[in-house]
């Protein structure tokens, strides 16, 4: 009880000087896997792979053997790239261990704050390349607990973040989450950043305008930055709960349908279809459809956001994912097409991901 409260007061203390953002690490909220995408990310309580440790390290208890994931996924016309890369085993029958990685990144961007220099010329050869990259690795635990089917899990988590030379920041942060099935019944609660996550930047002034290269800022010469300021330099990221409950349905000897119904929570007002001024809630929906364990049919609806018009008004938008997937002695190749028919703010993407059983090797 004395760790709980020292916890809760070093939280609400770190607040009272730090900055809030209703949108931070956002990058660490985009999902993994081609599977789990194409349920519209609803597999909070039916996960139970390599991949448990993103979406609920309870469920990495399921795991038989060793496994390894990757994924890569391109977004914004191939300008930014998602890759994830994970790793699970199990430690013993009541444990399992998990470690991924997710970079998130912009390469190759225009850098012209040293395009003109103090004469006023235009030198291109002073257009250096640079690349705005997000970073988390992640350490995940799960354990049975003595009631027949709960599980729980933690996780915690490094945040590195890049901006070229002109920012960066290290983070840290932990996620915790249960687990409980109940014969064709599964159920999941995952609470991300529990104790909320903490990104410490460090700003270079440099980033404010130097026309000579001496590392001084030239405000002088640059009248439109001379109301700048260098941001705050911490940063909080509040939680966010994500529960839900799955069910599995025998349809005949080959096939099997898994349908799941999730809730996405932030503490904080947002375009969520549910929104007040203290908490906001979004939906989704998700089903996968296999035959024999071989071939997967998935799909699923989520993001269910009020988008403003450009007439004031405002209009539900949602977000229609579809998936396919194939398994052959332990390796598993899914893909997902999310937001089909361009029905929310979000961007359409194509998904692949690959999932490899150490028994293959076997």
């Amino acid at each position: 009880m004395k760790r709980i409260i020292f916890v809760l007061l070093s939280v609400i203390a770190a607040q009272s000087f730090a900055q809030t953002r209703k949108y931070s690490n956002e990058f660490l909220n985009i999902g993994v896997d081609a599977a789990a995408l194409g349920m519209s990310n609803a597999v909070v309580a039916s996960s139970g792979d390599v991949n448990s440790g993103y979406w609920n390290p309870a469920g990495l208890i399921n795991l038989t053997d060793t496994q390894a994931s990757f994924m890569h996924a391109s977004y914004f016309a191939n300008i930014a790239n998602y890759d994830y890369l994970a790793f699970a085993m199990p430690l013993d029958e009541k444990s399992a261990i998990a470690l991924s990685l997710i970079r998130f990144g912009v390469d190759d961007i225009l850098d012209t704050t040293s395009l003109v220099d103090a004469d006023g010329n235009i030198d291109y050869t002073r257009v250096d390349l640079f690349s705005a990259a997000d970073y988390a690795f992640t350490f995940s635990y799960s354990r049975k607990l003595p009631i027949e089917g709960l599980s729980y899990g933690a996780n915690a988590k490094v945040i590195r973040r890049i901006i070229g030379d002109f920012a960066s920041s290290w983070g840290f942060g932990f996620d915790a989450a249960i687990q409980y099935q109940k014969n064709k019944w599964q159920f999941g609660v995952m609470v991300r950043d529990i104790t909320t996550s903490f990104n410490a930047w460090n700003v270079e002034e440099f980033a404010i305008g130097d026309l000579n290269g001496d590392g001084i800022p030239d405000e002088d010469q640059i009248p439109q930055i001379r109301d700048q300021e260098v941001p705050d330099n911490t940063e909080i990221t509040i939680p966010k709960l994500q529960f839900g409950a799955a069910r599995e349905f025998d349809l005949g000897k080959k096939f099997m349908l898994n349908t799941e119904l999730d809730m996405n929570v932030r503490f904080a007002e947002t375009n969520d279809i549910i929104s007040s001024s203290v908490i906001s809630v979004t939906p989704a929906f998700g089903f996968e459809l296999d035959y024999s364990k071989i071939v997967y049919l998935r799909g699923g609806i989520g993001n269910f956001q009020n988008i403003e018009q450009f007439d004031g008004s405002d209009e539900v938008g949602f977000q229609p994912n579809f998936g396919v997937g194939f398994q052959y002695k332990g390796i598993f190749v899914d893909y997902a097409l999310t937001d089909i028919g361009d029905q929310s703010a979000a961007i359409y993407s194509n998904v692949f991901s690959i999932k490899v059983d150490w028994s293959v090797f076997r």
